[in-house]
């Protein structure tokens, strides 16, 4: 392939991504906390999450669930690390870091369970979520579970919108470049006609 044929593909991603920027904005239900830049940066995110799983639709749902479980894990983290922090009236970080502990066992377990085993999806859902929570702090009359649900709904609608452009990357390089190769042999039997 041509640089000059090669360069379409970087240029329909780079159309890709500037209309990622235009919608991304308007993921319905996105907190004003949080704001586009961050509901971007998670649309980018599970794009790349699309590829590092294997470009297809079933590993694409495979990360879609591992970011629901990610979500999931870190709540249980929260709940089980206040809990256990508050032990004996005394406030420690050691309930989160126990917490921690206790839920990444079954998250581990998950590479068992078909459908589920795709296990980093699980760490960068929860990375994410961790860090809309850590960093953006809630409207003052949201209570703590509304927040979780504020949170996570944004989030899974970008990780769709990632695998979704994703999808149309490959799909699109694939069809490119089938085109191309199809086109390949006729010019080769030109120019054993020329020749002859």
């Amino acid at each position: 392939m041509s640089f000059g044929q090669y360069i379409v593909i970087p240029i329909f991603i780079a159309a890709q991504a500037f209309t990622m920027m235009l919608i991304t904005p308007y993921i319905p239900g996105t907190p004003a906390a949080i704001g586009a830049g961050l509901i971007t940066w998670i649309s980018f995110q599970a794009w790349a999450m699309y590829f590092l799983a294997g470009c297809n639709p079933k590993m694409g749902a495979k990360t879609l669930a591992g970011y629901a479980g990610g979500i999931v894990a870190s709540i249980a983290i929260f709940e089980l690390g206040g809990a256990l922090s508050g032990l004996n009236g005394a406030t420690t970080p050691w309930g989160l870091y126990l917490a921690v502990f206790l839920v990444v066992v079954p998250v581990i377990c998950a590479e068992k369970v078909p459908g589920l085993d795709f296990v980093p999806s699980w760490f960068v859902g929860a990375g994410v979520f961790f860090a809309l929570m850590t960093y953006i702090k809630p409207p003052a009359d949201v209570s703590k579970y509304s927040w979780y649900a504020q949170v996570a709904t944004p989030e899974l609608i970008a990780c769709v919108m990632g695998l979704v452009y994703g999808h149309i990357t490959v799909a699109f390089r694939k069809t490119y470049e089938a085109g191309l190769a199809a086109k390949a042999p006729a010019k080769v039997e030109s120019k054993e006609a020329v020749n002859a």
